[in-house]
């Protein structure tokens, strides 16, 4: 309640002639040129364009005299237009970098982007008609690829620029710049000529919607996909030497079951897999009508007896039980073709938790499947092409048929034609998507290229340890990553990338690079750009001791993954741009880069220098809407940030909020988790900066006749609420620094929001007014609150400028030149310290006034019941009784009611009233005050009790102040006037008319 009464004075004064008195003049009201409204739209580009031409960001890296700092920045994919998840990541980063920039240190913060890959490339080709596909060469479409690339970066960079953030605009990095390029071949061939990469054929997840591989990162798994799975009869040929007598005579009538979800792969079986230390069954097969010609017996593990018994609708009658490991050298006939093939032993991954206990094996189309065969020689069949067709070698009327789709249905038919389909039924379950296309992906065996994590896995896991991971569980995310990662495929079957610099024999199809080849082509990159790949002929490529073989090979296709490309930054940025070092301080992203960009820039570190890329990794979560959704066009839950600064074609509808108040919900969210936006909170940001920028004016009009090189009051004369005051801006000040260091933005924003909600607007602020409007302009009073002012603005700014950057440069520039001194922008005045001293508050006097806002809230609140029953109208009509019987307390209270001309710790000026009584008992106060009295403990459960009671101010009221005396018309000049207020008109050297 307290704001409402003080407001009495200033307001009245200022609202205009009808309340105007005679002395309004002499009243100090405040003034400034900061406007309680932003006008972000037209303000904030404004003072991002005297950033720019004054090169404040330039000069302050230039001037910096501290230790560098670097934040490596992660490239967003130029492709599209900024959503609100970027708009968290770079103002966050901002945050960082001009939090370090206060601090002294030199900030430079290269921001990148991802040039390379196959959205853009598709990009390219949906923009073209068929006829002008087909006349497309792969350096038209290159460079085709690269001016959209380039295009996309130009527009998101004036878009990042309108979010506030610094950085070199300028030079940023992207991967398609050819010294970019050339330090990432250099990479490449770091890692191969330490043996870190190879060729090989392997299953690899391949994606037949964008023809080429692709690595984990690339792949996404939607709910909701159902596979097509089918138990298999594979007929036994001949029954190994280990299995029980009994079952050899039967072996002839018996067939091995199989489960699999993808019966397109059936066509490259070569062989069945069955756990050594499992325990097999053959199980005469019984149902309510057995075909023709049908195998009799069925081999299953003997714990899945009873739930295929249910799964089959058959009944299973064991006849006996064999290892695993006696029924491996068992060969089985293909039911498609006329192959036999062996039953093997597999690893751990064969359980009875589902299926049969015997595994399908299919080498070309399986990771587990692939150890198995080359643990025992078995063939690599994968008949199937690029865009994921059956090729010849699948079998009779399969080729040219979709394996996703008419493929997948032929085998499935021409298994029941071949009496081996024991059932048919839907699985849903989690698969592989293309996360580019949304279509199936496929696992496919190819010839590429790939980096053998084995080689430096203990490397990498050991790096790991040493890096700060918050929070913590990245640490345990990444470690398990990359603990259980298979060998990185880093090639792709595509035209706009970098090309990995391989010549092959185009007889033998054997690969030529080494160190020569590597550098020479590296070297032109680095003038030529990889485009240069393209149109070169071998013979240019070649380094001069190869050239004569120039006619005998050729050049390799393929590009190099775009997680290669991003992950090589901090060789072609942090190692190579001056004022960056590596490894990088910090890495800032989103918590799916575990698998992503931290993972990649980890191993080609680790496997080229031996070392992470960076000291510390900073994770943040995704950006839901404000009911916590996922955000799509379809549900219409999108939040676009640049709605939110310049709002839309309706501003009343959606109104332009300004940069800092999208800044100041990135400081409000605890961003280490998924975090909310939606309309409702953007309104509750914009509330929060109204008051942060209310106070701001405030301190701003009321210290502009204050210079504080000449009229600051000494630490040790101020009073002691000015002291207290003090006390607290020190503590917000050192609490926000701590929480800047920690990265923990959420407590700077809470720090600020408590300290000027529940200190400065409802007690300091508010309890000033009087002596900085009433006081005489230099009185001792009012210059000693000034002084105070004066550290809370400067301290304030200095808090706010990462976060508000607009809002603290417009408060610094429309500061009294005094206070501004000779420097331009609120950052060159670095990061406001608290004096030493502002902590040397006795701890006695500490809670003495934490003791007297308590008592402050309950006369508050005596106050509002006395207004509500219409007894008073403005606090200063009222006179405060207090009693407690703890005397020591009372003792401190009753000095503070002793009236003197310096006089500021006054408890009727802490009150807000004209008059305080410190009562001798508790029956005065009721006497006194009859029903408006209060009875309650302060400070906890062990603190006095305190009664607190409200009567009607004695004397009459001042014209001026609005307080009522006994002592008024004691000034013949102006009878008008309080005892206080007659000298300080009496002063003034323009008269005013006596009353």
């Amino acid at each position: 309640g307290g704001g409402r009464r003080a407001r009495s004075l200033v307001v009245r004064a200022a609202k205009g002639k009808k309340e105007e008195s005679t002395y309004s003049k002499t009243v100090n009201l405040p003034s400034t040129g900061f406007g309680m409204r932003a006008n972000s739209r037209v303000k904030e580009p404004e003072l991002q364009k005297f950033w720019q031409d004054k090169q404040i960001y330039q000069n302050l890296y230039q001037e910096a005299k501290g230790e560098s700092f670097t934040l490596h920045d992660g490239p967003p994919y130029a492709n599209g237009d900024l959503h609100i998840g970027h708009a968290l990541n770079k103002i966050l980063k901002d945050f960082i970098n001009r939090y370090q920039m206060l601090q002294g240190r030199k900030v430079k913060f290269v921001p990148g982007w991802d040039c390379h890959g196959l959205p853009i490339e598709l990009k390219v080709l949906q923009s073209m008609t068929q006829d002008q596909r087909k006349a497309l060469t792969p350096i038209k479409l290159r460079q085709k690829a690269a001016k959209f690339a380039t295009k996309t970066v130009d527009s998101q960079r004036d878009q990042f620029k309108r979010y506030g953030i610094w950085a070199d605009w300028d030079t940023p990095y992207m991967t398609l710049q050819p010294e970019y390029e050339a330090a990432q071949i250099g990479v490449f061939g770091s890692m191969y000529l330490r043996g870190h990469i190879y060729r090989g054929r392997k299953p690899v997840h391949w994606s037949p919607s964008s023809r080429t591989a692709l690595a984990e990162a690339e792949l996404e798994y939607p709910e909701g996909h159902t596979s097509r799975s089918v138990y298999v009869a594979l007929p036994i040929q001949e029954a190994a030497q280990g299995m029980p007598d009994n079952l050899k005579a039967i072996a002839s009538s018996t067939s091995l079951a199989i489960w699999t979800t993808t019966p397109w792969t059936l066509p490259a079986n070569a062989a069945v897999a069955v756990n050594e230390r499992l325990t097999y069954t053959v199980a005469e097969l019984g149902h309510s009508e057995p075909k023709e010609g049908e195998k009799k017996y069925l081999v299953v593990a003997k714990d899945l007896l009873g739930s295929l018994e249910k799964t089959l609708g058959v009944t299973l009658t064991p006849v006996g039980d064999v290892t695993g490991e006696a029924l491996q050298g068992t060969t089985y006939k293909h039911p498609l073709c006329s192959r036999v093939s062996p039953v093997v032993v597999g690893g751990d991954y064969i359980t009875t938790e589902s299926g049969t206990g015997l595994v399908h094996t299919a080498p070309g189309h399986g990771q587990e499947d692939y150890q198995t065969g080359l643990k025992h020689n078995l063939p690599m069949l994968s008949p199937v092409d690029d865009a994921g067709l059956f090729t010849e070698e699948a079998g009779e009327g399969l080729e040219g048929l979709s394996v996703l789709g008419e493929g997948n249905t032929t085998v499935i038919a021409q298994l029941a034609a071949a009496g081996a389909l024991l059932l048919e039924s839907p699985y849903p379950h989690k698969y592989p998507y293309d996360w580019r296309t949304k279509e199936p992906t496929i696992f496919r065996a190819t010839a590429q290229w790939f980096a053998s994590v084995e080689g430096f896995r203990e490397e990498a896991l050991q790096a790991i340890k040493e890096v700060e991971w918050i929070p913590a569980v990245g640490e345990r995310r990444i470690t398990a990553m990359t603990d259980g990662r298979s060998d990185w495929c880093i090639s792709r079957q595509r035209t706009w990338g970098v090309p990995i610099p391989v010549f092959y024999d185009t007889t033998s199809g054997e690969p030529l690079m080494d160190e020569d080849t590597i550098n020479h082509v590296k070297d032109i990159v680095a003038v030529k750009g990889t485009d240069a790949w393209t149109y070169m002929s071998v013979e240019d490529l070649l380094p001069e001791k190869y050239k004569h073989l120039a006619d005998s090979l050729r050049k390799g296709t393929d590009t190099m993954d775009v997680w290669f490309d991003s992950g090589s930054s901090w060789a072609s940025v942090v190692e190579q741009r001056e004022g960056l070092s590596l490894p990088a301080d910090l890495y800032l992203e989103g918590s799916d880069q575990h698998r992503g960009w931290f993972q990649s820039s980890l191993l080609t570190s680790v496997a080229s220098r031996g070392k992470a890329p960076f000291k510390t990794v900073l994770t943040h979560g995704f950006v839901l809407d404000e009911r916590g959704y996922k955000m799509s066009k379809s549900l219409g839950n999108v939040v676009n940030p640049l709605l939110v600064i310049d709002g839309g074609k309706d501003q009343k509808k959606d109104p332009p909020y300004g940069a800092d108040v999208l800044r100041l919900w990135v400081a409000s969210v605890d961003y280490t988790n998924d975090v909310l936006i939606g309309e409702k909170i953007v309104k509750q940001m914009f509330d929060v900066y109204r008051k942060v920028r209310g106070t701001v004016r405030y301190l701003l009009g009321n210290i502009s006749d204050f210079d504080p090189s000449t009229q600051a009051v000494p630490y040790n004369d101020l009073p002691v609420v000015d002291k207290y005051a003090l006390q607290r801006l020190s503590e917000v000040v050192n609490e926000s620094q701590a929480a800047y260091e920690s990265f923990q933005f959420q407590r700077v924003f809470q720090g600020i929001n408590t300290f000027n909600t529940t200190f400065l607007s409802s007690f300091y602020l508010d309890m000033a007014k009087d002596r900085l409007y009433i006081r005489a302009k230099d009185d001792f009073a009012r210059r000693s609150c000034q002084t105070v002012l004066h550290h809370t603005l400067q301290s304030l700014m200095s808090i706010m400028a990462p976060i508000l950057p607009h809002l603290a440069e417009d408060a610094f520039q429309s500061q009294a030149p005094a206070s501004q001194g000779s420097l331009q922008s609120v950052f060159q005045a670095g990061w406001a310290a608290p004096q030493d001293e502002w902590a040397s508050l006795s701890q006695q006097d500490s809670n003495l006034w934490e003791t007297i806002l308590q008592v402050r809230e309950k006369v508050n609140k005596a106050m509002e019941n006395a207004r509500t029953d219409k007894v008073f109208g403005a606090g200063l009509e009222a006179k405060v009784w207090i009693y407690t019987e703890d005397t020591s307390l009372s003792e401190r209270l009753s000095q503070m009611t002793a009236s003197s001309e310096q006089s500021v710790d006054e408890l009727r000026y802490v009150m807000l009233v004209s008059q305080v009584v410190v009562a001798s008992s508790a029956a005065d106060v009721a006497e006194a005050c009859g029903t408006y009295v209060s009875s309650e403990q302060v400070a906890g459960d062990e603190g006095p009790t305190i009664v607190v009671g409200i009567s009607a101010a004695e004397g009459k009221k001042c014209e001026r102040c609005w307080n009522y005396s006994v002592s008024m018309g004691e000034s013949a000049e102006h009878p008008g006037l309080c005892e206080r207020c007659s000298p300080v008109v009496l002063s003034i050297p323009t008269p005013v008319p006596a009353a």
